[in-house]
């Protein structure tokens, strides 16, 4: 069932995917080369913690950790490790959610640590890009379909694959709600977008193949080629008449990585 937040609960759920873009921003001051995954996870719960919220991935499903940190081939869900250390060159997908008064927050992005190669480069851009062209067609009227077609279509102009059993969500006091956002699909198909609605879009995009593979440890899923991935995620609230209401603020975490 599809549910439809009143403005009052819109507010509250932009209050904490605020607060999920300041904690990206946080974690993403301390991507550099020589720290680990799970220090990147110490930092998060604790700004998490501080701001009066909980981190919502921490025993979801009996997930261990407070992020989500996915290195290059690794599309998501990878487990912070002490064991795992960034060096340069890398590129990291950092996924994080909040719980504040009732509600969540949830968003990704994949930061580059260091120096990488113009080819990594234009796939977290063109996986960023994508992410906005889904993002225009959030709009009341629009049918999820039109969301997934403007994704697949601007990752595949570019040579790219887009992972197909992974997919966006609705969002509310519940970290997954339906409707189902797929990356992929066609334009006029699928659930109606209505005023009210709140749903993540978040590409998930291989330079290689769409292939994927589940981990043996229940939750990392890599690319099964071994190249890499970009993942990005914004919650978007439905509006009656005018464009997609964006809760996720990337600009946040973007002033963040220049200073």
């Amino acid at each position: 069932m599809i549910y439809l937040k009143t403005d009052e609960e819109i507010e509250i759920l932009r209050e904490n995917n605020l607060l999920v873009s300041a904690t990206l921003a946080e974690v993403g001051r301390h991507v550099k080369a020589g720290v680990s995954t799970l220090e990147l996870d110490r930092i998060a719960e604790e700004f998490i913690r501080s701001h009066g919220a909980e981190p919502s991935f921490l025993g979801y499903e009996g997930y261990p950790n407070t992020l989500c940190v996915s290195v290059n081939e690794q599309i998501v869900h990878g487990i912070p490790s002490a064991k795992t250390i960034l060096k340069d060159g890398d590129i990291v997908s950092v996924d994080c959610g909040t719980f504040m008064k009732g509600f969540c927050g949830d968003s990704a992005y994949t930061f580059a640590v260091g120096q990488i190669s113009s080819e990594w480069e234009k796939l977290l851009n063109v996986t960023k890009e994508a992410l906005y062209k889904g993002v225009a067609q959030a709009k009341a009227g629009n049918r999820i379909g039109d969301i997934g077609n403007a994704v697949q279509e601007h990752a595949e102009k570019h040579g790219y694959s887009v992972v197909r059993e992974l997919v966006g969500h609705g969002l509310g006091r519940k970290m997954h709600e339906d409707p189902q956002v797929p990356n992929y699909g066609a334009r006029g198909r699928g659930p109606l977008l209505k005023k009210g609605m709140v749903i993540c879009i978040e590409p998930m995009i291989n330079m290689g193949s769409r292939e994927v593979v589940f981990e043996r440890d229940g939750w990392t899923v890599r690319t099964r080629d071994h190249k890499p991935a970009a993942h990005f995620e914004f919650a978007v609230a439905i509006t009656e008449h005018g464009g997609p209401d964006v809760l996720t603020d990337f600009g946040i975490i973007e002033r963040a990585l220049k200073n």
